[in-house]
């Protein structure tokens, strides 16, 4: 397990073996790590360059985005392979991306949910959804199907114009009877997004979804939920509310979704209303940057040593020194908040939009479990004196959350190939002593 971002340490947290007084490395030493589960939409992203023709063959209209039987899809892609017309196939999913990027930075086990075809050839669709995913991450758990997972085409056309095409084939086939209770039970999280409600037919996915919900809710581990597009929410706003405020301890959202959500596109007072249904709410905000908020007690609040911020809410992130605890934990709760702008001020080339708040969510998961494993290893630490959600202070986790959407915006894909540099190349090493 790695250390959740980057500062000056005032608690001990063992990355390694090694015995805490002499640096020996030892076998006396065995760390405990903890894991966080998630479940998801198994998908891969295909692109590929073609002729008009093309979407003439298979019936696309241009420029639009469409779904199509899996029949289609595999023509589709046999005649992309045989032509030699990929450019790139990667892994998608918003909670498999999340879980690949939480293992990258802690580089430590996640384990995901899902479904996976049971005959795979080297080099195909489910080939590469393998390829592309940390070996950190414990696929044991995926559902083998006797058919295809998801597959989502970007086809781009001579003039640049780009068509998709969507199938879902049987990412949505997850069974009830897959989810492992003693494996959420002893997680230090449970994540999913907003995409499970999205089953029509024979489709199983939901009903797996509120099953494991069901087990997290029960046992008392945290269900962290990704709203994942605002059209949805838009949907059913009440619905999900309540669902939200039922079942849910920690939401993660962009303005967007959160406009749909809790009726304002002010990501701040989004993230207020939002503690009304949840513990703690992850915002992102563009190029506004970041928000967090979230609960703490009276007699463990600490205020920033930073400038206080104006806002809807003056003085909004005097206390986001303090850690979060859910609100139950508290005996006088007040809430916190915090913000903070892009990392350097955003990239100089955003080469890739699709996963800066996966990525955000994983530098969350990341402290969520760190904090457990803090807790396993070093025994009867004034760290736990107060039961929080976090290891970190609610400021901490968002100049971590930002540095990684900052990394995811930088390459061509929304999952990290390395974690954190461990010196930053700039003079930004004081980004970090703020």
């Amino acid at each position: 397990m790695r250390f959740p971002g980057r500062r000056k340490h005032r608690h001990y947290f063992p990355i390694d073996k090694k015995d805490p007084l002499t640096h020996k490395l030892t076998n006396t030493v065995q760390l405990e790590h903890p894991y966080v589960v998630g479940l998801d939409q198994t998908i891969v992203d295909i692109e590929a360059n073609v002729c008009s023709s093309v979407l003439e063959q298979f019936n696309l209209k241009k420029g639009l985005s469409q779904l199509v039987d899996s029949a289609t899809a595999e023509s589709l892609y046999n005649y992309l392979v045989e032509h030699d017309l990929i450019n790139v196939q990667y892994a998608g999913g918003t909670i498999g991306n999340t879980m690949h990027n939480y293992s990258v930075l802690a580089d430590d086990r996640s384990v995901l949910y899902g479904v996976m075809s049971q005959n795979i050839s080297v080099g195909n669709y489910a080939y590469q959804y393998l390829c592309n995913t940390s070996s950190k991450v414990d696929l044991q758990h995926l559902q083998p199907v006797d058919g295809p997972i998801g597959r989502g085409f970007t086809l781009i056309t001579e003039e640049g114009e780009r068509t998709f095409a969507i199938d879902s084939g049987m990412m949505n086939r997850l069974s009830p009877d897959f989810i492992n209770e003693d494996m959420i039970k002893n997680a230090s999280a449970f994540v999913l997004s907003a995409y499970f409600t999205r089953c029509s037919g024979e489709d199983t996915l939901d009903k797996a979804s509120l099953k494991a919900i069901e087990y997290a809710n029960k046992h008392g581990v945290p269900v962290v939920l990704t709203l994942g597009t605002r059209f949805m929410i838009d949907e059913r706003p009440q619905w999900w509310r309540e669902f939200i405020q039922e079942h849910v301890q920690i939401l993660a959202m962009n303005e967007e979704e959160a406009d749909a959500l809790v009726g304002t596109k002010d990501p701040l007072i989004a993230a207020d209303k939002a503690l009304e249904l949840v513990d703690m709410v992850l915002c992102t905000a563009g190029p506004e940057g970041l928000y967090m908020a979230g609960y703490t007690d009276e007699k463990f609040k600490r205020k920033s040593e930073r400038e206080y911020l104006p806002g809807s809410i003056p003085e909004f992130n005097k206390y986001e020194f303090s850690r979060p605890l859910r609100k139950a934990e508290c005996e006088e709760p007040i809430k916190i908040y915090s913000h903070i702008a892009p990392y350097l001020g955003g990239p100089e080339t955003i080469k890739n939009t699709n996963g800066a708040g996966d990525g955000a969510l994983a530098a969350l998961l990341h402290d969520i479990s760190s904090n457990d494993f803090h807790k396993l290893n070093v025994k009867g630490s004034s760290k736990h004196l107060l039961p929080a959600l976090t290891y970190s202070s609610l400021s901490q986790i968002c100049k971590y959350a930002n540095r990684v959407s900052f990394e995811v915006l930088t390459q061509n894909s929304p999952r990290l190939s390395k974690g954190l540099p461990e010196r930053e190349d700039s003079l930004e090493h004081a980004y970090w002593e703020k």
